[in-house]
């Protein structure tokens, strides 16, 4: 048995999500549905002006890869998160979020002086999120924040596409990826983000190389990485660097390739109210299942599931009961 079933890797942000009107957005000159890299006083300044508009709804312990893992661990998988974090009280913070939810990780109490990053999350009424980002230490995250012992040990590493926004970061992904390649590990990488496909594509071609074994992306990521607009032809380009794929399309489902066959997985009709962590949880969901021998359409459809359940509550996280009661829907439905 492997020591983790994931071994991840990203950015690790303290994420404080508010309501907020599409005008608030259109005044604060903020484009909407995207994540955008922000200095730290831009930042302040736009928190300030948020807390006027708004009360906080939640602020959790954040970022894609983080998500992503919190759920695999919460559904009863085991994981393990690199990442960089300062001694500051969000820093305390985000600790004790990882700790309280059975994630390993490289971090110890001697963290460095810094500022812990920090990601303010804006939910349209439309369900909509919008991000504006301050990495703070996380930009530093480096090879040296690896644990290669552990991560040849594991079924598959993780990488988020947010990564390559950052020379060390970057760096790390490709040293984990190769080192995974060459234990065998199975590799599995999202694109996180449309702008970050758009903005920093170098750096994504970089760090999926020769391939992946598995892709996550939704649509307009998709489409913005093969220079396609119809879903179909699409998915014929991203063959050419994933052997296997999980494309979300939120209330259109998902479309899976697993390598030789598609497979369309049906969306759950629910009232979303935030789509942030959306994403992370269909990976998270996903990988659980795959780790734990649940076959390629069975693992989509717990992740279609557990996406739509995220997405009728604020924040990018549900709580362990709720994925306990989300695994015994899914084996009731499933029989």
């Amino acid at each position: 048995m492997s020591q983790v079933d994931v071994y991840g890797i990203g950015n690790a942000l303290v994420d404080l999500e508010f309501e907020v009107n599409d005008q608030f957005l259109s005044e604060a000159g903020i484009e909407k549905g995207l994540m955008t890299l922000i200095d730290a006083e831009p930042q302040q300044r736009l928190l300030e002006a948020l807390q006027r508009n708004s009360a906080l709804k939640t602020r959790s312990g954040g970022g894609s890869a983080a998500n992503t893992l919190y759920a695999l661990s919460r559904f009863g998988g085991r994981a393990f998160y690199s990442c960089k974090v300062a001694n500051d009280e969000p820093g305390d913070f985000y600790v004790s979020e990882l700790g309280n939810h059975n994630i390993l990780t490289n971090l110890s109490a001697a963290r460095e002086p810094g500022h812990t990053g920090r990601c303010l999350v804006m939910i349209t009424p439309d369900a909509e999120r919008t991000m504006l980002t301050h990495l703070g230490i996380s930009q530093g995250v480096s090879p040296q924040d690896l644990r290669l012992d552990i991560a040849d040990d594991s079924q598959y590493i993780y990488i988020e596409g947010y990564l390559v926004t950052s020379d060390s970061a970057r760096q790390a992904a490709l040293q984990l990826k190769g080192a995974a390649q060459a234990k065998r590990v199975r590799t599995a990488m999202t694109f996180s983000d449309p702008a970050i496909v758009e903005h920093f594509r170098a750096g994504i071609e970089e760090v999926v190389g020769d391939g992946v074994d598995l892709l996550f992306c939704n649509e307009k990521e998709a489409f913005a990485w093969t220079g396609e607009n119809t879903l179909d032809a699409a998915c014929r380009k991203l063959e050419g660097v994933a052997r296997q794929f999980a494309l979300t399309r939120g209330a259109q489902g998902a479309r899976l390739f697993d390598g030789e066959h598609y497979v369309d997985i049906a969306a759950h009709a629910v009232t979303a109210v935030d789509c942030n962590g959306a994403g992370d949880m269909f990976a998270g969901a996903f990988l659980y299942g795959l780790t734990q021998g649940m076959a390629f359409a069975q693992a989509g459809k717990l992740a279609s599931l557990a996406s739509a359940t995220v997405v009728s509550h604020f924040g990018p996280r549900l709580t362990p009961a709720q994925h306990t009661e989300l695994i015994n829907q899914f084996a009731a439905s499933d029989t």
